[in-house]
């Protein structure tokens, strides 16, 4: 009888999976059969046949190598960047006393009700400010700290037993070190989730690098693949082509980080 129901739970699983999967499926489905009319009724979720054509075609006509290494040093950067900034604020409002905390930490996160188009006009204004437009910090420094992210971590840090920076102040670390060498290897399943979800974002990120950056050489992928739909509208294959090969990159993370995920979300929802 456990036989039959476990089969039955899976066999829903699956349906439930495939049907999430659909748009992606359609999509992939859609990169392999050149030629075929894509908006045809019921759609096609599995190829009929396979050719790589239009992965030939696109990969000749847009210069991947070039965009996928700008979105790379974006990414990279950006990853970086995040991880520092977030865990760099995120100690102190987890493990320090002092009076205001609270108070910091909820005016943080209240922050996050505001939408991310609200920010762009401030963005632009402070990043032209700054002098940096027109060049990679332009698209990484807007999303360096995340509040998500701080809050993600506070959790994290707040489930560390205190006898481990205790024992640091004991042997005369600074709090730096401390910081550094005995809490930021104890949180390591949270900076692999901010690390696969800023790599996500950075690496989809679209409309922001198209504002703040005018030479379209420096462009990541996702904002280059915008001349696809610009100039080749009317060949979906190639578009869906293009937006295969550029997800291709962010299975390969998660495949190396999914391990730590879980571990990483569970632990920030109990602390």
């Amino acid at each position: 009888m456990n036989i039959v129901k476990k089969l039955f739970l899976y066999f829903w699983l699956i349906v439930f999976a495939i049907f999430m999967m659909g748009p992606f499926l359609w999509l992939l489905s859609v990169s392999l059969m050149p030629g075929k009319n894509v908006f045809s009724f019921p759609p096609a979720i599995f190829p009929s046949f396979i050719d790589f054509k239009n992965y030939i075609d696109v990969w000749k006509y847009m210069d991947f190598f070039k965009y996928i290494w700008n979105t790379v040093v974006i990414s990279v950067l950006g990853v970086v960047l995040s991880i520092f900034f977030s865990c760099l604020t995120a100690y102190p409002l987890a493990v320090f006393k002092f009076k205001g905390r609270n108070a910091i930490f909820l005016v943080l996160v209240s922050t996050m009700i505001i939408p991310a188009a609200a920010g762009l006009v401030v963005n632009y204004l402070t990043i032209k400010a700054l002098g940096v437009m027109d060049t990679y910090l332009a698209v990484i420094l807007p999303s360096a700290v995340s509040v998500f992210n701080i809050f993600l971590m506070r959790q994290a840090f707040i489930g560390v037993p205190l006898e481990i920076r205790d024992s640091g102040r004991i042997d005369g670390a600074s709090e730096f070190r401390i910081w550094y060498q005995l809490m930021m290897p104890m949180v390591k399943p949270a900076i692999a989730v901010i690390g696969l979800l800023e790599f996500m974002a950075m690496w989809n990120n679209f409309l922001w690098p198209i504002i703040v950056l005018n030479d379209t050489n420096k462009y990541p992928l996702a904002s280059a693949l915008s001349f696809l739909n610009g100039q080749f509208s009317y060949n979906f294959g190639w578009i869906a082509a293009g937006t295969m090969i550029s997800v291709i990159p962010i299975i390969v993370v998660f495949l190396f980080t999914q391990k730590y995920y879980m571990e990483g979300i569970s632990g920030a929802v109990k602390g």
